[in-house]
């Protein structure tokens, strides 16, 4: 999706996160008892070797906060959205969405010096955009699969950079120093749509897209995500392994590693495919003919 700008309240928030949590980082984990009302009593979904998580306790906090707005805002939204939008809808929205940021895609396929692979991005960009109605319907997975997204986190792996510590950020969730850089401090350099609307101050194009891409997103895995949370001993843990496993795939390209089907978690957390599933529920979106 197109990259914005971190607004202030999140910059703060962020900045404000690290710092306490350097204070804490001595203190690995809450114990149970003083664990808060977030995190489930029920069976952990994925293990998590080698986890570098020393600001936890904070992480803890601002995963509870991102779980009061997924359940009582973006929840209710995905789900009134996966209700009464037809599904052909939808999927053209989601198309639509996945055309425009493909800029982000094809640039840093460039800077893993992977050429062949930023000129097929080009092709599709191009051809979705003519062909298929500005992206609404995505004519070259149909024949050539689907597109692999690249954004400058991963850039950053494949040169070797790690991922440092895990740092979950409000509203936003999951994420490291090394994919929160590529983010929001490069990613919309690259993002055409993005950089059109904040030059030319069309805030109106710039809410609904960030709004569009965030509730299509959501929707794409919000039951799975419910049934991830019913079977977990620790929500927040197995959401922690979820996403580092996919970010390791992703930078690999999905090479030498054998892992289960499971969302984007943050980014663009919707599914690799329409078709596959997240703790055995099917994904709401849905196949193109």
């Amino acid at each position: 999706m197109a990259t914005k700008a971190i607004t202030g309240y999140t910059l703060l928030a962020f900045l404000a996160s690290i710092a306490v949590g350097t204070l804490s980082a001595w203190k690995p984990s809450l114990s149970a008892e003083v664990r808060g009302p977030w995190e489930p009593q029920v069976a952990a979904v994925v293990g998590d070797n080698g986890v570098n998580d020393p600001i936890e306790p904070v992480n803890r906090a601002i995963f509870g906060f991102n779980r009061v707005i997924h359940n009582n805002v973006l929840g209710p939204v995905a789900r009134a959205y996966n209700d009464h939008v037809p599904a052909d809808m939808r999927l053209g929205i989601g198309n639509f969405l996945n055309n425009l940021s493909s800029p982000i895609t094809m640039a840093n396929h460039v800077l893993q010096g992977d050429i062949m692979g930023a000129l097929h991005v080009f092709v599709r960009l191009f051809i979705n955009s003519t062909i298929g109605i500005g992206g609404m319907a995505d004519v070259v997975s149909e024949v050539d699969g689907e597109a692999r997204d690249e954004d400058f986190g991963q850039t950053l792996g494949v040169w070797g950079m790690g991922e440092g510590f895990y740092l979950v950020l409000p509203i936003f969730g999951p994420s490291s120093p090394r994919d929160t850089i590529g983010k929001f401090l490069v990613d919309g350099y690259f993002d055409p749509f993005g950089l059109y609307v904040e030059n030319t101050n069309r805030d109106a194009w710039e809410y609904s897209e960030t709004a569009a891409s965030g509730v299509d997103e959501f929707a794409g895995v919000v039951d799975e995500l419910e049934q991830i949370e019913k079977t977990s001993v620790d929500y927040y843990a197995a959401i922690r392994s979820l996403y580092r496993q996919k970010r390791k795939s992703l930078i690999s390209n999905g090479k030498a590693l054998d892992l289960p089907p499971i969302p984007n978690l943050s980014y663009n957390i919707v599914p690799e495919d329409f078709g596959q599933s997240v703790a055995g529920v099917e994904s709401n979106r849905v196949p193109a003919d």
